[in-house]
């Protein structure tokens, strides 16, 4: 195993969701490299059909947090970025259901990038829960095309926050179940 396959494992093991943040902002470059790697992730048919909102207005962090029953973490976080799925993207051939397969690796991706970068986040679902997207569409104006899938609340971590150990061998099967 190379040094490379070693860290990039490791950070995979490591990734764990951040809950409390210090009241540190996020540069917009740190955003941006997070946004990066969000699109990098997987796309069926390469369509791309995802559009992030990066968000570090305190205003605005607050009232999403006020309005997300399980996103209260939004109060201390220093930013965040919505994944969000573009309906004008035609996904071809009958598949227009898979932007959230997209959406899931790209907010994987970011988390991934968070960890890498010694910051902490967590995924917190907003699809498909219309009370959850109909305040973060109205927060963020969205146009009516535009989905909001996740939201990643993105700090410097306040703690030590572990990462949980999910593996589980009898999940496995060889061959054949």
């Amino acid at each position: 195993m190379t040094d490379k396959t070693s860290i990039i494992l490791e950070n995979i093991q490591n990734r764990k969701s951040v809950r409390n943040f210090t009241d540190e902002p996020v540069a917009k470059e740190i955003l941006l490299t997070l946004l990066k790697a969000g699109m990098a992730a997987p796309s069926a048919r390469n369509r791309q059909p995802l559009a992030f909102v990066a968000v570090t207005d305190r205003l605005l962090l607050d009232g999403m947090g006020e309005g997300l029953p399980y996103t209260k973490m939004l109060f201390k976080a220093g930013a965040c970025i919505v994944v969000c799925g573009d309906s004008k993207v035609d996904l071809q051939q009958g598949a227009n259901d898979l932007w959230y397969q997209d959406a899931a690796a790209a907010t994987e991706n970011i988390l991934l990038a968070i960890e890498a970068m010694g910051l902490g986040g967590v995924w917190s679902a907003l699809y498909p829960y219309p009370e959850r997207e109909g305040h973060v569409r109205m927060m963020l104006k969205l146009p009516p095309e535009v989905t909001p899938f996740s939201i990643v609340p993105v700090g410097h971590p306040a703690g030590s926050d572990q990462p949980k150990d999910k593996f589980r061998a009898e999940k496995i099967h060889w061959e054949h179940w």
